[in-house]
Parts: C-alpha cells; sequence; structure tokens
C-alpha cells in the first residue's frame, strides 16, 4: 500500500483528495497539515511514500519543507502542488527534490497517475506545463507521461520518420496489420482522426526516444 501525507492550506482540496482514496485500497493517507512545519511533524512519525505538496503556505513554505524532506528522508517521495505554471516555481521544486508537479486546477486523475510514476522511480509533470525547451529532466518525463504503450511509442518513432505501414511492419519483423492495429489504438487514445494527424503529432512532440 502507498501511503500519502497532504500539506495544503486549502481544506476543500484535501477534501477532494481524501475523498478520492477513502475507499481505495491501494493508497492509505496517513496524514494532512494546512502548513509546512506542521507537515514536517507528520513526515517525521509517519513516514509516508509520497508527500503531497502545496507550495504557498503559512508558516513554512513547500519549497522549504520540500528540501528538508529530501535531506532527511531521500525516499519519500514529493509532488509538487501548486496553481504556479511557470518555470521559476517548477525549476524551485525540482532543485529542493520534487519529483513531481501537478496543477491544482487540474483533475484529481493527473495527480493519480503522479502518484504512481514517482512511486515507481519516474518524475512526473502536469501534461498541459510546457517547458521542454528550458528543462530537459522535463522533457523525458513528459513522454514518461504518455498514455502509449512501449510498442507505440516505438512505432510513433517510425512514423515521425515519414515510413509507411510496410517499412514499419519489415524493420519490426510483424505484420503489416499489426502495424495499423497499432496506428488506429494511438490515434484513438491520442483523440486524432487521421493518419495524417498521427504523423504532424509524432513530428511536433519530437519523439526521438
Amino acid at each position: 500500500m502507498i501511503t500519502i501525507a497532504i500539506a495544503e492550506d486549502h481544506q476543500a482540496l484535501i477534501d477532494g483528495i481524501e475523498l478520492l482514496y477513502r475507499y481505495d485500497n491501494r493508497i492509505s493517507i496517513v496524514g494532512m497539515a494546512n502548513d509546512g512545519k506542521a507537515l514536517l511533524d507528520i513526515v517525521r512519525q509517519k513516514l509516508p511514500n509520497v508527500v503531497i505538496m502545496d507550495i504557498r503556505m503559512p508558516i513554512m513554505n513547500g519549497i522549504e519543507a520540500t528540501r528538508l524532506i529530501a535531506k532527511e528522508f531521500p525516499s519519500i517521495k514529493v509532488i509538487a502542488f501548486s496553481m504556479f505554471d511557470q518555470d521559476q516555481a517548477i525549476n524551485e521544486m525540482r532543485e529542493a527534490g520534487a519529483s513531481g508537479y501537478v496543477l491544482k486546477n487540474s483533475s484529481l486523475s493527473i495527480l493519480d497517475s503522479a502518484i504512481k510514476a514517482v512511486v515507481d522511480g519516474d518524475l512526473y509533470f502536469d501534461p498541459s506545463l510546457n517547458m521542454e525547451d528550458s528543462n530537459p529532466a522535463f522533457a523525458k518525463a513528459k513522454k514518461n507521461n504518455s498514455p502509449l504503450s512501449k510498442s507505440e511509442q516505438a512505432i510513433l518513432k517510425l512514423i515521425a520518420q515519414n515510413k509507411t505501414s510496410s517499412e514499419i511492419a519489415a524493420l519490426r519483423f510483424t505484420a503489416v496489420s499489426t502495424v495499423e492495429k497499432h496506428r488506429k489504438n494511438m490515434m484513438r487514445k491520442l483523440g486524432l482522426k487521421g493518419k495524417g494527424e498521427l504523423l504532424k503529432y509524432a513530428v511536433e512532440k519530437k519523439y526521438d526516444f
């Protein structure tokens, strides 16, 4: 089971997260605090796997609290939970030791994905953020956030190189029908309508993994 502590000065958001996991046997919320200092007391007592951390809080802000957690408990993962989408705030939390960054106006399913990712040892950034040019680690994490399977990502890389389904099938030692099936699945997952859109997506997203 994944244990979580929440630091958030808006009680309504805490209540929403608590409700999301109330009947989830994968995740247990072991503590909730409205300021950074109170959160540190919970972390030291409960040793959660993950901390969901607001940035702007009274008494001690989230950046300082994250820095102290990273120093005292390097195995505990911190996910920033903030309204700020500026590069500076994201970079400050990363430098302090956060493994993820989620915007408060995103759906709670994004937060759930972030929790799973950081527990698995990955970085996770909210899909609505855009920092690829200024932060290579962010660009890598965004690719890890992809809804596509590894096979689909590999095929998308070849699509970005303007390979046909026949050429992709030959390179991957598989049937053309299998490649076509992957194309359809990718378009469904990404909300695209045609092969041209899939090529455009692959090129624009710089699928060079």
